[in-house]
Protein backbone atom coordinates (compact mmCIF):
# COMPACT_ATOMS: atom_id res chain seq x y z
CA UNK A 1 0.00 0.00 0.00
CA UNK A 2 1.38 3.37 -0.92
CA UNK A 3 2.35 5.66 1.95
CA UNK A 4 -0.43 7.92 3.13
CA UNK A 5 -3.24 5.98 1.48
CA UNK A 6 -5.84 4.55 3.84
CA UNK A 7 -9.41 3.40 3.82
CA UNK A 8 -11.50 6.53 4.28
CA UNK A 9 -13.82 6.98 7.29
CA UNK A 10 -16.76 8.23 5.23
CA UNK A 11 -19.47 5.72 6.19
CA UNK A 12 -22.17 7.23 8.42
CA UNK A 13 -25.01 5.54 10.30
CA UNK A 14 -27.47 5.44 7.40
CA UNK A 15 -24.77 4.32 4.99
CA UNK A 16 -23.79 1.40 7.25
CA UNK A 17 -27.37 0.42 8.09
CA UNK A 18 -28.33 0.49 4.44
CA UNK A 19 -25.16 -1.40 3.48
CA UNK A 20 -26.35 -4.26 5.69
CA UNK A 21 -29.94 -3.91 4.47
CA UNK A 22 -28.63 -3.92 0.91
CA UNK A 23 -26.94 -7.23 1.68
CA UNK A 24 -30.05 -8.71 3.30
CA UNK A 25 -32.58 -7.73 0.61
CA UNK A 26 -31.20 -9.24 -2.57
CA UNK A 27 -32.11 -12.31 -4.60
CA UNK A 28 -33.03 -14.08 -1.35
CA UNK A 29 -36.38 -12.36 -1.11
CA UNK A 30 -37.23 -13.16 -4.73
CA UNK A 31 -36.73 -16.93 -4.33
CA UNK A 32 -36.27 -17.76 -0.62
CA UNK A 33 -39.94 -17.77 0.48
CA UNK A 34 -40.91 -20.14 -2.36
CA UNK A 35 -38.07 -22.61 -1.77
CA UNK A 36 -38.73 -22.47 1.99
CA UNK A 37 -42.44 -23.22 1.43
CA UNK A 38 -41.59 -26.15 -0.85
CA UNK A 39 -39.21 -27.48 1.81
CA UNK A 40 -41.24 -26.91 5.00
CA UNK A 41 -44.77 -25.88 3.96
CA UNK A 42 -46.40 -23.16 6.11
CA UNK A 43 -43.93 -24.03 8.87
CA UNK A 44 -41.41 -22.13 6.74
CA UNK A 45 -42.55 -19.17 8.86
CA UNK A 46 -40.91 -20.91 11.82
CA UNK A 47 -37.78 -21.50 9.74
CA UNK A 48 -37.46 -17.74 9.09
CA UNK A 49 -37.85 -17.11 12.83
CA UNK A 50 -35.14 -19.65 13.69
CA UNK A 51 -32.82 -18.09 11.13
CA UNK A 52 -33.50 -14.62 12.52
CA UNK A 53 -32.71 -15.68 16.09
CA UNK A 54 -29.51 -17.41 15.01
CA UNK A 55 -28.21 -14.45 13.04
CA UNK A 56 -29.40 -11.95 15.66
CA UNK A 57 -27.28 -13.71 18.28
CA UNK A 58 -24.28 -13.44 15.97
CA UNK A 59 -25.06 -9.78 15.33
CA UNK A 60 -24.93 -9.05 19.08
CA UNK A 61 -21.51 -10.70 19.26
CA UNK A 62 -20.17 -8.68 16.36
CA UNK A 63 -21.64 -5.44 17.69
CA UNK A 64 -19.13 -5.66 20.56
CA UNK A 65 -16.21 -6.81 18.41
CA UNK A 66 -16.62 -4.24 15.65
CA UNK A 67 -16.89 -1.28 18.02
CA UNK A 68 -13.78 -2.41 19.90
CA UNK A 69 -11.76 -3.16 16.76
CA UNK A 70 -13.23 -1.23 13.80
CA UNK A 71 -11.00 -2.38 10.93
CA UNK A 72 -11.57 -2.94 7.25
CA UNK A 73 -12.14 -6.67 6.64
CA UNK A 74 -12.76 -7.03 10.36
CA UNK A 75 -13.78 -10.69 10.33
CA UNK A 76 -10.26 -11.60 9.20
CA UNK A 77 -8.60 -9.36 11.79
CA UNK A 78 -10.56 -10.62 14.83
CA UNK A 79 -9.12 -14.20 14.95
CA UNK A 80 -5.62 -12.79 14.57
CA UNK A 81 -6.08 -10.63 17.65
CA UNK A 82 -7.29 -13.53 19.78
CA UNK A 83 -5.51 -16.61 18.39
CA UNK A 84 -2.69 -15.47 16.11
CA UNK A 85 -1.80 -15.32 12.44
CA UNK A 86 -2.25 -18.98 11.46
CA UNK A 87 -5.88 -19.19 12.50
CA UNK A 88 -6.49 -15.78 10.94
CA UNK A 89 -5.05 -17.04 7.66
CA UNK A 90 -7.16 -20.22 7.70
CA UNK A 91 -10.33 -18.32 8.57
CA UNK A 92 -9.52 -15.73 5.92
CA UNK A 93 -9.80 -18.50 3.33
CA UNK A 94 -13.16 -19.51 4.79
CA UNK A 95 -14.42 -15.92 4.85
CA UNK A 96 -13.25 -15.29 1.31
CA UNK A 97 -14.79 -18.53 0.01
CA UNK A 98 -18.10 -17.39 1.47
CA UNK A 99 -17.98 -13.77 0.36
CA UNK A 100 -16.68 -14.16 -3.17
CA UNK A 101 -19.58 -16.40 -4.19
CA UNK A 102 -22.36 -14.00 -3.21
CA UNK A 103 -21.99 -11.63 -6.16
CA UNK A 104 -22.20 -14.59 -8.59
CA UNK A 105 -25.32 -15.77 -6.71
CA UNK A 106 -26.93 -12.35 -7.20
CA UNK A 107 -25.98 -12.41 -10.88
CA UNK A 108 -27.68 -15.81 -11.23
CA UNK A 109 -30.73 -14.38 -9.45
CA UNK A 110 -30.97 -11.56 -11.99
CA UNK A 111 -30.63 -13.99 -14.89
CA UNK A 112 -33.18 -16.46 -13.51
CA UNK A 113 -35.85 -13.79 -13.18
CA UNK A 114 -34.98 -11.97 -16.40
CA UNK A 115 -35.34 -15.21 -18.36
CA UNK A 116 -39.09 -15.01 -17.65
CA UNK A 117 -39.58 -11.88 -19.75
CA UNK A 118 -36.49 -12.03 -22.00
CA UNK A 119 -36.32 -15.78 -22.75
CA UNK A 120 -34.64 -15.37 -26.10
CA UNK A 121 -32.01 -12.97 -24.81
CA UNK A 122 -31.16 -13.90 -21.20
CA UNK A 123 -30.39 -17.49 -20.15
CA UNK A 124 -31.62 -18.73 -16.72
CA UNK A 125 -28.18 -19.79 -15.45
CA UNK A 126 -24.45 -19.86 -16.28
CA UNK A 127 -24.34 -23.49 -17.40
CA UNK A 128 -24.13 -22.59 -21.10
CA UNK A 129 -21.38 -20.55 -22.82
CA UNK A 130 -23.82 -17.68 -23.46
CA UNK A 131 -25.03 -17.76 -19.87
CA UNK A 132 -21.46 -17.65 -18.58
CA UNK A 133 -20.66 -14.62 -20.76
CA UNK A 134 -23.79 -12.81 -19.51
CA UNK A 135 -22.88 -13.60 -15.90
CA UNK A 136 -19.32 -12.38 -16.43
CA UNK A 137 -20.60 -9.10 -17.87
CA UNK A 138 -22.76 -8.43 -14.81
CA UNK A 139 -19.90 -9.28 -12.44
CA UNK A 140 -17.67 -6.85 -14.33
CA UNK A 141 -20.31 -4.14 -13.93
CA UNK A 142 -20.28 -4.62 -10.13
CA UNK A 143 -16.50 -4.12 -10.13
CA UNK A 144 -16.67 -0.98 -12.30
CA UNK A 145 -19.14 0.64 -9.89
CA UNK A 146 -16.74 -0.02 -7.00
CA UNK A 147 -13.93 1.90 -8.66
CA UNK A 148 -15.74 5.16 -7.86
CA UNK A 149 -14.95 4.79 -4.14
CA UNK A 150 -16.75 3.87 -0.92
CA UNK A 151 -18.70 7.13 -0.56
CA UNK A 152 -20.18 6.78 -4.05
CA UNK A 153 -20.95 3.08 -3.53
CA UNK A 154 -22.75 3.72 -0.24
CA UNK A 155 -24.71 6.65 -1.69
CA UNK A 156 -25.82 4.49 -4.61
CA UNK A 157 -26.64 1.62 -2.26
CA UNK A 158 -28.69 3.88 0.03
CA UNK A 159 -30.76 5.04 -2.94
CA UNK A 160 -31.29 1.47 -4.13
CA UNK A 161 -32.22 0.19 -0.66
CA UNK A 162 -35.19 2.56 -0.40
CA UNK A 163 -36.53 0.91 -3.54
CA UNK A 164 -35.51 -2.56 -2.34
CA UNK A 165 -37.46 -2.11 0.90
CA UNK A 166 -40.51 -0.48 -0.68
CA UNK A 167 -41.16 -3.11 -3.36
CA UNK A 168 -41.10 -6.24 -1.14
CA UNK A 169 -43.11 -4.45 1.56
CA UNK A 170 -45.71 -3.39 -1.01
CA UNK A 171 -45.70 -6.92 -2.44
CA UNK A 172 -46.35 -8.49 0.95
CA UNK A 173 -49.27 -6.18 1.71
CA UNK A 174 -50.92 -6.57 -1.69
CA UNK A 175 -50.61 -10.37 -1.80
CA UNK A 176 -52.04 -10.70 1.71
CA UNK A 177 -54.96 -8.37 0.97
CA UNK A 178 -55.83 -9.62 -2.53
CA UNK A 179 -54.86 -13.28 -2.05
CA UNK A 180 -56.25 -13.92 1.40
CA UNK A 181 -56.11 -17.74 1.22
CA UNK A 182 -55.19 -18.15 4.88
CA UNK A 183 -56.68 -21.64 4.83
CA UNK A 184 -53.43 -22.64 3.12
CA UNK A 185 -51.76 -22.40 6.53
CA UNK A 186 -53.52 -25.55 7.72
CA UNK A 187 -55.26 -27.25 4.78
CA UNK A 188 -52.33 -29.63 4.16
CA UNK A 189 -51.00 -29.44 7.69
CA UNK A 190 -48.97 -26.58 9.11
CA UNK A 191 -45.78 -28.65 9.07
CA UNK A 192 -46.27 -31.33 6.39
CA UNK A 193 -42.55 -32.16 6.15
CA UNK A 194 -42.07 -32.29 9.91
CA UNK A 195 -39.18 -30.97 11.95
CA UNK A 196 -36.56 -32.01 9.42
CA UNK A 197 -38.30 -29.86 6.78
CA UNK A 198 -38.14 -26.78 9.00
CA UNK A 199 -34.49 -27.29 9.92
CA UNK A 200 -33.46 -28.06 6.37
CA UNK A 201 -35.22 -24.92 5.14
CA UNK A 202 -33.14 -22.76 7.49
CA UNK A 203 -29.91 -23.75 5.75
CA UNK A 204 -30.85 -24.72 2.21
CA UNK A 205 -33.68 -22.44 1.04
CA UNK A 206 -31.91 -19.10 1.21
CA UNK A 207 -32.97 -18.08 4.74
CA UNK A 208 -29.52 -17.90 6.33
CA UNK A 209 -28.12 -16.71 3.00
CA UNK A 210 -30.47 -13.71 3.16
CA UNK A 211 -30.01 -12.76 6.81
CA UNK A 212 -26.21 -12.90 6.71
CA UNK A 213 -26.24 -9.72 4.68
CA UNK A 214 -25.91 -7.93 8.04
CA UNK A 215 -22.16 -8.51 7.79
CA UNK A 216 -21.70 -5.63 5.33
CA UNK A 217 -21.47 -3.07 8.14
CA UNK A 218 -18.88 -5.25 9.89
CA UNK A 219 -16.59 -5.35 6.87
CA UNK A 220 -16.92 -1.58 6.44
CA UNK A 221 -16.17 -0.92 10.13
CA UNK A 222 -12.78 0.57 9.27
CA UNK A 223 -14.56 3.19 7.15
CA UNK A 224 -17.13 4.25 9.76
CA UNK A 225 -17.12 7.88 10.80
CA UNK A 226 -18.38 7.01 14.31
CA UNK A 227 -18.08 3.27 14.98
CA UNK A 228 -19.09 3.42 18.63
CA UNK A 229 -22.56 4.74 17.79
CA UNK A 230 -23.10 3.53 14.24
CA UNK A 231 -22.03 -0.10 14.23
CA UNK A 232 -24.34 -1.62 16.89
CA UNK A 233 -27.37 0.11 15.34
CA UNK A 234 -26.44 -0.91 11.80
CA UNK A 235 -25.60 -4.53 12.63
CA UNK A 236 -28.49 -5.39 14.96
CA UNK A 237 -31.02 -3.05 13.34
CA UNK A 238 -30.59 -4.57 9.90
CA UNK A 239 -31.31 -8.09 11.19
CA UNK A 240 -34.46 -6.97 13.00
CA UNK A 241 -35.80 -5.09 9.97
CA UNK A 242 -34.90 -7.99 7.69
CA UNK A 243 -36.66 -10.54 9.93
CA UNK A 244 -39.89 -8.54 9.96
CA UNK A 245 -39.80 -8.16 6.19
CA UNK A 246 -39.03 -11.81 5.39
CA UNK A 247 -41.56 -13.32 7.79
CA UNK A 248 -44.25 -11.06 6.34
CA UNK A 249 -43.26 -12.05 2.80
CA UNK A 250 -43.48 -15.74 3.71
CA UNK A 251 -47.01 -15.26 5.05
CA UNK A 252 -47.91 -13.30 1.91
CA UNK A 253 -46.68 -16.03 -0.44
CA UNK A 254 -48.63 -18.71 1.43
CA UNK A 255 -51.81 -16.59 1.40
CA UNK A 256 -51.50 -15.73 -2.31
CA UNK A 257 -51.36 -19.32 -3.61
CA UNK A 258 -54.55 -20.69 -5.15
CA UNK A 259 -55.53 -23.75 -3.05
CA UNK A 260 -55.96 -25.73 -6.29
CA UNK A 261 -52.21 -25.41 -6.91
CA UNK A 262 -51.61 -27.32 -3.66
CA UNK A 263 -53.47 -30.42 -4.84
CA UNK A 264 -50.25 -32.46 -4.73
CA UNK A 265 -48.84 -30.84 -1.59
CA UNK A 266 -46.26 -28.17 -0.87
CA UNK A 267 -43.26 -30.13 -2.12
CA UNK A 268 -44.83 -30.34 -5.59
CA UNK A 269 -46.27 -26.82 -5.60
CA UNK A 270 -46.45 -25.31 -9.06
CA UNK A 271 -48.26 -22.41 -10.71
CA UNK A 272 -47.94 -20.30 -13.82
CA UNK A 273 -44.88 -18.06 -13.56
CA UNK A 274 -43.33 -20.00 -10.65
CA UNK A 275 -39.81 -19.33 -12.00
CA UNK A 276 -40.40 -15.73 -10.89
CA UNK A 277 -42.67 -16.59 -7.96
CA UNK A 278 -43.84 -13.23 -6.63
CA UNK A 279 -44.29 -11.73 -10.09
CA UNK A 280 -46.12 -14.89 -11.18
CA UNK A 281 -48.50 -14.70 -8.20
CA UNK A 282 -49.11 -10.99 -8.78
CA UNK A 283 -50.09 -11.69 -12.39
CA UNK A 284 -52.44 -14.53 -11.38
CA UNK A 285 -54.15 -12.21 -8.89
CA UNK A 286 -54.69 -9.54 -11.56
CA UNK A 287 -51.99 -7.24 -10.19
CA UNK A 288 -50.19 -6.62 -13.47
CA UNK A 289 -48.77 -3.30 -12.30
CA UNK A 290 -47.19 -5.02 -9.28
CA UNK A 291 -45.74 -7.73 -11.52
CA UNK A 292 -44.09 -4.99 -13.59
CA UNK A 293 -42.53 -3.49 -10.46
CA UNK A 294 -41.30 -6.94 -9.45
CA UNK A 295 -39.63 -7.59 -12.78
CA UNK A 296 -37.83 -4.26 -12.43
CA UNK A 297 -36.86 -5.12 -8.86
CA UNK A 298 -35.59 -8.52 -9.96
CA UNK A 299 -32.68 -6.59 -11.47
CA UNK A 300 -32.32 -3.83 -8.87
CA UNK A 301 -32.37 -5.95 -5.68
CA UNK A 302 -29.83 -8.62 -6.70
CA UNK A 303 -27.64 -6.10 -8.54
CA UNK A 304 -27.56 -3.77 -5.54
CA UNK A 305 -26.59 -6.66 -3.27
CA UNK A 306 -23.98 -7.84 -5.77
CA UNK A 307 -22.40 -4.39 -5.79
CA UNK A 308 -22.18 -4.12 -2.00
CA UNK A 309 -20.82 -7.68 -1.67
CA UNK A 310 -18.17 -6.90 -4.27
CA UNK A 311 -17.24 -3.97 -2.02
CA UNK A 312 -16.96 -6.04 1.15
CA UNK A 313 -15.24 -9.02 -0.48
CA UNK A 314 -12.49 -6.71 -1.67
CA UNK A 315 -12.20 -5.38 1.92
CA UNK A 316 -11.66 -8.93 3.15
CA UNK A 317 -8.79 -9.36 0.70
CA UNK A 318 -7.46 -5.92 1.66
CA UNK A 319 -7.43 -7.05 5.31
CA UNK A 320 -5.60 -10.28 4.45
CA UNK A 321 -2.82 -8.21 2.89
CA UNK A 322 -2.94 -5.40 5.44
CA UNK A 323 -2.73 -7.83 8.38
CA UNK A 324 0.39 -9.39 6.85
CA UNK A 325 -1.29 -12.78 6.33
CA UNK A 326 -0.44 -12.82 2.61
CA UNK A 327 1.15 -10.48 0.07
CA UNK A 328 0.97 -6.77 0.90
CA UNK A 329 0.02 -6.27 -2.72
CA UNK A 330 -3.54 -7.20 -1.75
CA UNK A 331 -3.78 -3.97 0.24
CA UNK A 332 -2.85 -1.67 -2.65
CA UNK A 333 -5.21 1.32 -2.86
CA UNK A 334 -6.03 3.90 -5.49
CA UNK A 335 -6.16 7.63 -4.72
CA UNK A 336 -9.88 7.18 -3.98
CA UNK A 337 -9.06 4.56 -1.35
CA UNK A 338 -10.26 1.67 -3.53
CA UNK A 339 -8.47 -1.71 -3.06
CA UNK A 340 -7.81 -2.23 -6.76
CA UNK A 341 -5.91 -5.53 -6.65
CA UNK A 342 -8.47 -7.00 -4.27
CA UNK A 343 -11.28 -5.99 -6.64
CA UNK A 344 -9.58 -7.68 -9.58
CA UNK A 345 -9.14 -10.93 -7.61
CA UNK A 346 -12.76 -10.75 -6.43
CA UNK A 347 -13.89 -10.62 -10.05
CA UNK A 348 -11.68 -13.50 -11.20
CA UNK A 349 -12.70 -15.82 -8.36
CA UNK A 350 -16.34 -14.92 -8.95
CA UNK A 351 -15.96 -16.24 -12.48
CA UNK A 352 -14.29 -19.43 -11.27
CA UNK A 353 -17.15 -20.25 -8.88
CA UNK A 354 -19.71 -20.07 -11.67
CA UNK A 355 -18.37 -23.41 -12.98
CA UNK A 356 -19.24 -25.67 -10.00
CA UNK A 357 -22.31 -23.59 -9.04
CA UNK A 358 -24.03 -22.42 -12.24
CA UNK A 359 -27.51 -22.25 -10.65
CA UNK A 360 -28.91 -20.05 -7.88
CA UNK A 361 -30.07 -22.83 -5.53
CA UNK A 362 -26.80 -24.76 -5.56
CA UNK A 363 -24.61 -21.75 -4.89
CA UNK A 364 -26.91 -20.52 -2.08
CA UNK A 365 -26.63 -23.86 -0.22
CA UNK A 366 -22.85 -23.62 -0.36
CA UNK A 367 -22.77 -19.95 0.70
CA UNK A 368 -24.99 -20.54 3.74
CA UNK A 369 -22.73 -23.24 5.15
CA UNK A 370 -19.34 -21.66 4.49
CA UNK A 371 -20.43 -18.20 5.64
CA UNK A 372 -21.87 -19.45 8.93
CA UNK A 373 -18.62 -21.36 9.43
CA UNK A 374 -16.67 -18.14 8.98
CA UNK A 375 -18.92 -16.09 11.26
CA UNK A 376 -19.20 -18.79 13.89
CA UNK A 377 -15.66 -17.88 14.91
CA UNK A 378 -17.02 -14.60 16.35
CA UNK A 379 -18.29 -16.08 19.63
CA UNK A 380 -14.92 -17.82 20.11
CA UNK A 381 -13.05 -14.55 19.59
CA UNK A 382 -15.34 -12.55 21.87
CA UNK A 383 -15.11 -14.96 24.81
CA UNK A 384 -11.36 -15.40 24.34
CA UNK A 385 -10.74 -11.65 24.39
CA UNK A 386 -13.02 -11.33 27.42
CA UNK A 387 -10.54 -13.69 29.13
CA UNK A 388 -7.27 -12.25 27.82
CA UNK A 389 -8.41 -8.60 27.80
CA UNK A 390 -10.92 -8.48 30.67
CA UNK A 391 -13.42 -5.64 30.53
CA UNK A 392 -12.36 -4.41 33.98
CA UNK A 393 -9.10 -3.17 32.52
CA UNK A 394 -10.17 -2.75 28.91
CA UNK A 395 -13.76 -1.44 28.71
CA UNK A 396 -15.56 -1.84 25.39
CA UNK A 397 -17.46 0.95 23.63
CA UNK A 398 -20.37 -1.48 23.31
CA UNK A 399 -20.62 -4.24 25.91
CA UNK A 400 -22.70 -7.35 25.24
CA UNK A 401 -24.68 -8.33 28.31
CA UNK A 402 -24.72 -12.03 29.28
CA UNK A 403 -21.83 -12.63 26.90
CA UNK A 404 -21.25 -16.26 27.85
CA UNK A 405 -24.80 -17.56 27.28
CA UNK A 406 -25.36 -15.38 24.19
CA UNK A 407 -22.04 -16.20 22.53
CA UNK A 408 -22.25 -19.85 23.54
CA UNK A 409 -25.74 -20.22 22.08
CA UNK A 410 -24.65 -18.37 18.94
CA UNK A 411 -21.80 -20.85 18.46
CA UNK A 412 -24.09 -23.84 18.96
CA UNK A 413 -26.71 -22.57 16.51
CA UNK A 414 -24.02 -21.69 13.95
CA UNK A 415 -22.81 -25.28 14.05
CA UNK A 416 -26.36 -26.59 13.79
CA UNK A 417 -26.88 -24.53 10.63
CA UNK A 418 -23.69 -26.02 9.14
CA UNK A 419 -24.99 -29.46 10.16
CA UNK A 420 -28.42 -28.85 8.59
CA UNK A 421 -26.76 -27.82 5.32
CA UNK A 422 -26.22 -31.50 4.60
CA UNK A 423 -23.37 -33.88 3.92
CA UNK A 424 -22.97 -33.05 0.24
CA UNK A 425 -22.58 -29.32 0.87
CA UNK A 426 -20.23 -29.84 3.83
CA UNK A 427 -18.11 -32.27 1.81
CA UNK A 428 -17.43 -29.43 -0.61
CA UNK A 429 -16.87 -26.78 2.09
CA UNK A 430 -14.44 -28.77 4.23
CA UNK A 431 -12.84 -30.32 1.16
CA UNK A 432 -11.95 -26.87 -0.20
CA UNK A 433 -10.52 -25.78 3.15
CA UNK A 434 -8.36 -28.92 3.22
CA UNK A 435 -7.06 -28.25 -0.28
CA UNK A 436 -6.14 -24.66 0.62
CA UNK A 437 -4.40 -25.84 3.80
CA UNK A 438 -2.38 -28.55 2.06
CA UNK A 439 -1.21 -26.09 -0.60
CA UNK A 440 -0.27 -23.56 2.09
CA UNK A 441 1.72 -26.09 4.13
CA UNK A 442 3.52 -27.28 1.01
CA UNK A 443 4.41 -23.68 0.10
CA UNK A 444 5.70 -22.93 3.62
CA UNK A 445 7.84 -26.07 3.65
CA UNK A 446 9.23 -25.32 0.20
CA UNK A 447 10.06 -21.66 0.89
CA UNK A 448 11.11 -21.84 4.56
CA UNK A 449 12.02 -25.47 5.09
CA UNK A 450 10.05 -25.66 8.33
CA UNK A 451 6.61 -25.16 9.85
CA UNK A 452 7.87 -24.23 13.32
CA UNK A 453 7.28 -20.52 12.70
CA UNK A 454 3.51 -20.99 12.38
CA UNK A 455 1.38 -20.14 15.42
CA UNK A 456 0.02 -23.66 15.98
CA UNK A 457 -1.01 -22.99 19.57
CA UNK A 458 -3.89 -20.77 18.56
CA UNK A 459 -5.02 -22.77 15.54
CA UNK A 460 -4.67 -26.50 16.35
CA UNK A 461 -8.25 -26.82 17.62
CA UNK A 462 -9.60 -26.07 14.13
CA UNK A 463 -8.60 -29.62 13.08
CA UNK A 464 -10.89 -31.47 15.54
CA UNK A 465 -13.55 -28.80 15.01
CA UNK A 466 -13.70 -29.11 11.22
CA UNK A 467 -13.24 -32.89 11.15
CA UNK A 468 -15.81 -33.32 13.93
CA UNK A 469 -18.44 -31.23 12.14
CA UNK A 470 -17.83 -33.15 8.91
CA UNK A 471 -18.20 -36.51 10.68
CA UNK A 472 -21.35 -35.46 12.54
CA UNK A 473 -22.98 -34.37 9.30
CA UNK A 474 -22.06 -37.71 7.71
CA UNK A 475 -23.70 -39.53 10.65
CA UNK A 476 -26.89 -37.44 10.68
CA UNK A 477 -30.42 -38.53 9.67
CA UNK A 478 -30.75 -39.28 5.98
CA UNK A 479 -33.86 -37.10 5.62
CA UNK A 480 -32.09 -34.09 7.15
CA UNK A 481 -28.38 -34.22 6.34
CA UNK A 482 -28.18 -37.05 3.82
CA UNK A 483 -26.04 -38.95 6.32
CA UNK A 484 -25.93 -42.58 7.41
CA UNK A 485 -28.62 -42.21 10.08
CA UNK A 486 -26.32 -43.28 12.91
CA UNK A 487 -27.48 -40.19 14.83
CA UNK A 488 -31.31 -40.17 15.00
CA UNK A 489 -33.34 -36.96 14.88
CA UNK A 490 -33.31 -35.14 18.22
CA UNK A 491 -30.28 -36.92 19.64
CA UNK A 492 -28.19 -35.57 16.77
CA UNK A 493 -28.80 -31.95 17.78
CA UNK A 494 -27.91 -32.70 21.40
CA UNK A 495 -24.64 -34.25 20.21
CA UNK A 496 -23.87 -31.21 18.03
CA UNK A 497 -24.58 -28.89 20.98
CA UNK A 498 -22.31 -30.83 23.36
CA UNK A 499 -19.58 -31.01 20.70
CA UNK A 500 -19.87 -27.23 20.20
CA UNK A 501 -19.47 -26.52 23.92
CA UNK A 502 -16.37 -28.73 24.13
CA UNK A 503 -14.79 -27.06 21.08
CA UNK A 504 -15.64 -23.61 22.46
CA UNK A 505 -13.90 -24.32 25.77
CA UNK A 506 -10.83 -25.76 24.02
CA UNK A 507 -10.70 -22.79 21.64
CA UNK A 508 -10.85 -20.26 24.48
CA UNK A 509 -8.04 -22.08 26.28
CA UNK A 510 -5.96 -21.89 23.08
CA UNK A 511 -6.08 -18.09 22.84
CA UNK A 512 -2.97 -15.92 22.92
CA UNK A 513 -2.16 -15.26 26.61
CA UNK A 514 -0.88 -11.72 25.98
CA UNK A 515 -2.60 -10.36 22.86
CA UNK A 516 -0.45 -7.26 22.58
CA UNK A 517 -1.82 -6.22 19.21
CA UNK A 518 -5.38 -6.40 20.50
CA UNK A 519 -4.37 -4.48 23.61
CA UNK A 520 -2.79 -1.77 21.47
CA UNK A 521 -5.68 -1.39 19.05
CA UNK A 522 -8.75 -1.65 21.26
CA UNK A 523 -10.45 1.70 20.88
CA UNK A 524 -12.01 2.15 24.31
CA UNK A 525 -10.32 5.17 25.83
CA UNK A 526 -9.37 6.64 22.42
CA UNK A 527 -12.22 9.11 21.85
CA UNK A 528 -10.52 10.84 18.97
CA UNK A 529 -11.10 7.68 16.91
CA UNK A 530 -14.60 7.08 18.18
CA UNK A 531 -16.14 10.38 17.28
CA UNK A 532 -18.85 12.08 19.36
CA UNK A 533 -21.10 9.98 21.58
Amino acid sequence: MEEGRKLRREAGLIGLLFASMGGIVGSGWLFGPLTAAQTAGPASIIAWMIGAVAVLLLSFVYAELTTAFPRGGAVVAFPKLSHGSLIALIMSWVVFLGYVTVAPAEVLGVMKYAHNYLPGIVTPDAASPLGFIEAAGLLALFVVVNFFGIRWVLQLNTTLVWWKLLVPALTAVMLIVVGGHFENLTSHGFSPMGTHGILSAVSTSGIVFSYLGFRQAIELAGESSNPRRNLPIAVVGSVVIGAILYITLQVALIAAIDPKDLAHGWAKLTFKGIAGPFAGLASLLGLGWLAAFLYIDSVISPAGTGIIYTTTTSRVLFAIGNEGLMSKGLSALTERGVPVVALAITFLFGLVFLFPFPQWQTIVNYISSVTVLSYGIGPVVLLTLRKTLPIEGHPRPFLLKAAWPVAGLAFIISNLIIYWSGADTDNYVFGMILVFFVLFVAYEMFTKGSLAHLEWRGAWWLAPYFVGMWLLTRMGPKDLTGGSGLLPMGIDMVVVAVFSIVILMVAIASGIPEPEEARATILAGEPELLGPM
